[in-house]
């Protein structure tokens, strides 16, 4: 059962604010979620049920860490479409 704390943030970019104006949220969470689980999360926590919700898994780069190959956490991204009328007031804070 998928938790409120598997949400790890919600990503401000350039691209995320411009899809805010039209309703899409751009969410960061723990591998494991699915859709369904975000969906209740949504629903349990704020209120309503998102409109629509697409994903995508994000896999973790291999950088350099002080001259050590080391790689990044990999996580996955949800853009999910909300109601006009919903609050995330929440979310933001």
């Amino acid at each position: 059962m998928a938790d409120i704390t598997d949400i790890k943030s919600i990503l401000y970019t350039e691209k995320s604010l411009s899809m805010q104006e039209n309703g899409v949220i751009v969410v960061q969470t723990t591998m494991g979620v699915s859709k369904n689980q975000l969906k209740a999360i949504f629903k349990d926590y704020f209120g309503f049920v998102p409109l629509k919700i697409n994903s995508l898994r994000q896999e973790g780069k291999v950088k350099r860490f002080k001259g050590r190959m080391g790689q990044r956490n990999g996580y996955k991204k949800f853009y999910v479409k909300i109601p006009k009328d919903a609050n995330i007031t929440a979310l933001s804070a």
